[in-house]
Formats: structure tokens, C-alpha cells, sequence
């Protein structure tokens, strides 16, 4: 089974996606994918213990580090330090970020983003749906909510001044949290797996996201607070 990284382009007003190219460079499913901060490069990892650089304007690959005993991840460090570390057996610009973790819940964290705003807070995702938010100054998860019933794969802050958390998960659905990890939006779209989500960085409500289906879907999400608190809402 190959794997591929490829570059979606949006047209007319962002409402037509058009394939640039596809890379197939790897040999196993894709685990995750980053965009650096220059917006000309990715960098991916995959099931095949292998992390790959890729430039898009020359539409090619840059450089190849393989591993040998663990799953590759991408990890971002706090907002303005950027840096990439991979179960290669080596590091790159990684320190050990001072947090002794949250109380132990049995599951595996499967995914994690920093705020955008607050270099001290961090939220990360488990194998069994719970999102987590943690301040590092402490050593105790802030907030915890069940947000998905089966692992979560993706945790995207939105661009706004009170960000929206973007979650996604294997149980085939996107949800939007606000600061207290309140759902404030649901999306069942996809049939199958839920692998990613961005934040258009025109349109702060527009989210899009890409799943096992092969599809890639344009959700509106709102971004006026609900007038009360109440049943967590669904929206399709």
C-alpha cells in the first residue's frame, strides 16, 4: 500500500478545490502531515518509520530520515518554535517541555496542538475520544471532555482572537469546541475515518476537512456564541 502527500489549491472564492500534484513517496498509510510556517514546504510522516520534506514549488522531494523501531509523529513545540521530532531514534531542536502530564487515564494521546494565543496551554487527544486541555505551569489537566467516541486524529486551533477548537476522530465526525471544550458544532459528513482539518485563512468560519472516503469537505461553522448552554447540538 502507497502512501501520498498531495496539494489541493482553492479557486473562486474558495469554493472549488483543485488537485496541483500528488507525490506518492511513501510505502505505508499516512500518519500526519505539517505545513511549515513559509508556506512552501510540508513535512509528512508515515507508517513506514519514514518523515519526508517536500517542496511544492519544485514538486519534489528535499530530504528522507527513516526510523527503525517506533511510529513517526509530528510535534509542534509553542507557538514561534517550530520544531520537529520523530521516533527516529534522534531528536531535532527538541527540549523536554517541563510538564509532568495529567492524571493517568490508560489511554494512549493520539494528537496534540498549542494555543495559538497562550504559549502555556496545550491541548491534546486520546485512542479513546477524550480532548484534554493542559497548562504547563501546573501539573494537572485544566479541562477534560468526551468529545469522540473512538480516537481522536486531529486537533486544529482556529486563526480567531477566542479560537475555535477543530477535533477530529475515528468515529467518522468533526467537532468545534469553544475555550471551555463546549461543543459548539457537529459535522457527520464523512463515511469513513476523519484524518485532518485547516482553518481557511480568509474566511474564519470556513473549516475543511479530509477523510479515508476521499473526501474533502467545506463545513460553515458558526462563529457567534450559542444563546444558552444546553444539549451538546449537531449540526450536518
Amino acid at each position: 500500500m502507497e502512501g501520498a502527500v498531495e496539494l489541493w489549491e482553492l479557486d473562486e472564492n474558495e469554493t472549488l478545490i483543485v488537485s496541483k500534484f500528488c507525490k506518492y513517496k511513501h510505502y505505508d498509510l499516512m500518519s500526519t502531515v505539517s505545513v511549515l510556517s513559509s508556506g512552501t514546504q510540508a513535512v509528512s510522516g508515515r507508517k513506514d518509520f519514514c518523515i519526508k520534506v517536500l517542496d511544492f514549488a519544485q514538486q519534489m522531494v528535499l530530504n528522507s530520515y527513516r526510523g527503525i523501531k517506533v511510529l513517526l509523529g509530528l510535534r509542534v513545540t509553542s507557538p514561534g518554535k517550530l520544531r520537529l521530532r520523530a521516533g527516529l531514534g534522534v531528536s531535532f531542536q527538541t527540549p523536554v517541555l517541563p510538564f509532568a502530564g495529567c492524571s493517568a487515564s490508560g489511554y494512549l494521546p493520539t494528537s496534540l496542538a498549542w494555543h495559538p494565543q497562550q504559549s502555556e496551554i496545550f491541548v491534546f487527544g486520546d485512542e479513546n475520544g477524550t480532548v484534554s486541555l493542559v497548562d504547563t505551569k501546573s501539573a494537572s489537566c485544566a479541562l477534560s471532555s468526551a468529545v469522540h467516541s473512538q480516537c481522536v486524529t486531529g486537533l486544529v486551533f482556529s486563526p480567531h482572537s477566542a479560537p475555535f477548537l477543530a477535533s477530529v476522530s475515528e468515529d467518522c465526525s468533526l467537532a468545534v469546541l469553544d475555550s471551555g471544550l463546549s461543543e459548539v458544532f457537529r459535522s457527520r459528513a464523512h463515511r469513513d475515518f476523519v484524518r485532518d482539518a485547516t482553518w481557511s485563512p480568509l474566511n474564519h468560519s470556513l473549516l475543511t476537512t479530509v477523510g479515508w472516503d476521499h473526501q474533502v469537505i467545506h463545513h460553515i461553522v458558526p462563529t457567534e456564541p450559542l444563546p444558552e448552554p444546553g444539549p451538546k447540538s449537531v449540526a450536518e
